[in-house]
């Protein structure tokens, strides 16, 4: 049967690929399909029940958060031609401090020793947010992409050849459905795909730190008791020239104590904890926390159907991977996609689906195994425990091709 002869025995519908969700994944993946919309006629919609055309509320300076973008991740934006409008906004990670508070384990990754100018980049999360959004807007005066904001699914129902997607304004109709909405709109529920949560008795407390020192580029991933904490370099504000984010995993039991601490009894805790190898800490942020779960999705494709980014898994943030594992998802479903669309098959056609899931199975196991394993290791105070890890730093800072590798993995390579 040739190409042509294929294409007409595709079940028609309103569109090709309709993403659910306009975050940072569903927003990535919209800028990775836009070639084939262009070049080849994919027809692309999004749903997003807030107003896109509304201007968004940008945090104070200060405590605005940002996420650490992996090597690899930048070098996919700056294939989206995405780059250049973050690259301004970009503090580059030049070399990531691992160590474990009174002990002698250390190993230090720098970027120059892969040949590369940083490890990853950390970005406001409100900036990499508003470049995405621009963007859409843009493909949609450009009629390459359909946005129906603010609407809602409401449902879902899989139909000949796709899905049937019920929204509040109106019934459609896509071979391709990616669910990205981070898991919250209860459409999962509604389709029976189930979840498995695992429960490590953990909060995450998250904040912005201000230091006397410059932080030279450099993240700080430091063990220091029960629960490890990371400090991630920022850019400057208009308030302090230097600046870290800190994500702190606290176990449950010391949660409540900690979380009702006034800001300098928070500060003092926190230099104890960590000690004095970046600096002080002389000023703290907004604090927020959330309990630290891993999420995995029962499902990851159906005919007609992909879950993508959080909603497929959530990981510990111990390693900052999760985000960019999801990107990595999403540039592997734009070739997936791409691959089916040329070739006159339908982009929902499961055995296509089912080689996505296979091709991205071994990287989203590994990530999820390496950041619960980090969570289990490293929040062992037993003294063979702590031996074992320190001797594990040291010879990972000696053996020059284990810690490349190692580099290398945690660089999106």
């Amino acid at each position: 049967m040739d190409q042509s002869t294929q294409k007409n025995n595709i079940a028609k519908h309103d569109f090709d690929v309709l993403i659910i969700g306009a975050g940072l994944v569903g927003a990535s993946l919209a800028c990775a399909l836009e070639k084939l919309v262009v070049d080849q006629g994919l027809k692309v919609a999004l749903v997003e029940p807030h107003d896109l055309q509304q201007a968004r509320d940008v945090p104070p300076s200060f405590d605005a958060r940002a996420s650490a973008l992996s090597w690899g991740t930048h070098c996919i934006y700056d294939q989206l031609n995405l780059w250049p409008s973050l690259e301004s906004h970009a503090q580059p990670i030049e070399q990531v401090h691992v160590s474990d508070r009174g002990s002698f384990g250390v190993t230090r990754l720098r970027a120059n020793d892969e040949g590369l100018p940083a490890l990853g980049y950390v970005v406001k999360n409100h900036v990499l947010g508003d470049v995405l959004l621009e963007r859409l807007r843009d493909y949609q005066k450009q009629n390459v992409l359909t946005l129906f904001s603010p609407d809602t699914v409401t449902a879902l129902k899989p139909v000949a050849g796709g899905m049937k997607i019920t929204l509040e304004s109106s019934e459609i109709t896509a071979a391709l459905v990616v669910l990205a909405d981070g898991g919250r709109s209860g459409l999962m529920e509604q389709l029976g795909i189930s979840q498995t949560v695992t429960e490590y008795q953990q909060h995450g407390v998250i904040a912005n730190i201000a230091l006397d020192l410059p932080h030279r580029g450099v993240a700080w991933e430091r063990f220091a008791g029960k629960g490890p904490m990371a400090l991630l370099p920022l850019t400057a504000d208009e308030q302090f020239e230097h600046r870290v984010g800190l994500v702190w995993t606290v176990p449950d039991n010391e949660f409540e104590e900690i979380h009702g601490l006034s800001n300098q009894a928070f500060l003092d805790v926190l230099q104890a904890r960590f000690g004095y190898r970046a600096g002080r800490f002389i000023a703290v942020g907004k604090r927020d926390s959330y309990p630290l779960t891993m999420k995995m999705a029962s499902e990851q494709v159906r005919p007609g159907l992909v879950v993508l980014g959080n909603a497929a898994h959530a990981i510990h943030p111990i390693a900052g991977q999760g985000y960019n594992l999801s990107i990595r998802d999403t540039m592997a479903l734009a070739d997936n996609i791409a691959a089916s669309f040329k070739a006159g098959m339908s982009v929902g056609n499961l055995n296509s689906l089912m080689r996505y899931q296979q091709q991205q199975h071994g990287d989203q196991a590994l990530t999820s195994q390496f950041c619960n394993g980090l969570v289990h290791l490293f929040s062992r105070t037993d003294r063979a425990s702590v031996l074992a890890r320190n001797l594990g730093l040291i010879s990972l800072d000696y053996l020059h091709p284990v810690k490349s590798g190692f580099t290398r993995k945690a660089m999106g390579l």
